[in-house]
């Protein structure tokens, strides 16, 4: 494919937008940006970060908890939908299981393969999270001890982690993790406000796919969901519209400064509508969605350009929306150099026309191959 090394349109930079032009290097870096304030004529392309997203089990039809070279196949999908870089996420399961995906990961994750998003390490949704709010997580939740908790670590570059905090003994691990430089976030859980909020001092430092699978919000027991809309600076959110309503959305968007989205997407994701694996459980697509067969919503069929038009969709400025897919879950991660647009970044690079539709993507300043290109 011929690599196109300058780029222009309307660029959404550190600054605000611009118009002009982007000079991408050839160590796969941002070499220069030559732009002026934008101007009021009518855009013709975009050109935003890439998205990143750390929650994705799979797509294109492959499962992560296949193991192998599972996550790179899924990384080529979401690259050709512009996840530039993801966190590829497991599902509770028994323990030599989680041994044999994350010791695949860990190969994954050192060095990225040619027309795929980077993988940046690894989000451990479970198995530590509370048996009682499974959502679609297999039953085999348990305690984290810190012993396993480092081994699974030296499989492979675990950056999240999610677990419920009620459980005994979670508040210390928290602790623990939150020292040594994992996020962990709190899902999966029945535990009440203060819980969460006891969590969040201890060094929790998210939600994961807020309002789903945690304790609601009720004005008199205010729930996990409470605690995130009144203390937290960070949480993830799946915008496809069905996992949770426009409305929530907005009042999470008014209560929580930087909350960022995810897709939370299977095997099902960019796939026709029929049966898949989602770790070991059967799933279905149909109408939009992925469900267990008792009609439990299991995980999404999202993709990160259709999580764009969406938050648009219900309201939001197009820069803001941009950061909630790229900024904010670079700097939850500590990326400086990825989720912008600057010289000296990395080329992660989405284009797109004035009606949002994906045009190139490009990835440490490789242009992948779309959908239908």
């Amino acid at each position: 494919m011929t690599q196109n090394r300058v780029l222009q349109g309307r660029i959404l930079t550190e600054a605000g937008w611009m118009d002009g032009e982007l000079k991408l290097a050839a160590d796969g870096r941002i070499e220069a940006i030559d732009a002026r304030l934008a101007s009021g004529r009518a855009v013709e392309r975009y050109l935003l970060p890439g998205f990143i997203d750390l929650h994705v089990h799979g797509g294109g039809g492959v499962d992560i908890m296949e193991g192998g070279r599972a996550a790179e196949s899924v990384a080529r999908l979401h690259a050709r939908f512009g996840t530039t870089s993801l966190l590829a996420t497991t599902m509770t399961a028994p323990p030599i299981d989680i041994e044999q995906v994350l010791r695949a990961l860990g190969s994954s994750c050192r060095e990225r393969q040619p027309g795929g998003a980077r993988i940046l390490g690894v989000h451990l949704e479970g198995p530590y999270i509370n048996p009682g709010k499974l959502g679609a997580q297999p039953d085999d939740a348990c305690r984290a001890v810190m012993e396993q908790v480092d081994w699974y670590r030296s499989l492979a570059p675990v950056s999240l982690i999610t677990l419920a905090p009620e459980i005994a003994g979670h508040m210390d691990i928290i602790r623990q993790l939150a020292e040594q430089g994992v996020k962990v976030q709190l899902g999966h859980t029945l535990g009440s406000y203060e819980d969460g909020v006891r969590a969040l001092e201890q060094g929790a430092s998210g939600f994961t796919h807020l309002f789903n699978a945690m304790s609601g919000l009720h004005h008199r027991e205010p729930g996990m969901v409470g605690a995130a809309l009144a203390h937290a600076e960070y949480a993830e959110l799946i915008p496809d519209l069905l996992h949770v309503h426009p409305g929530a959305i907005r009042a999470a968007l008014r209560s929580i400064p930087r909350l960022y989205c995810v897709t939370d997407s299977t095997a099902a994701a960019g796939m026709p509508d029929g049966e898949y694996k989602l770790g070991s459980h059967s799933v279905t697509k149909c109408m939009g969605g992925v469900r267990l067969a008792d009609g439990t919503l299991a995980g999404s069929t999202l993709t990160m350009d259709q999580a764009l038009r969406n938050l648009v969709s219900i309201g939001l400025p197009l820069a803001d929306a941009s950061h909630r897919l790229s900024l904010y879950p670079a700097d939850y991660l500590g990326l400086a150099d990825r989720g912008r647009l600057a010289v000296g970044a990395w080329a992660d690079i989405v284009t797109m026309d004035a009606d949002l539709n994906l045009q190139q993507v490009y990835v440490e300043g490789e242009q992948i191959g779309l959908v239908d290109a």
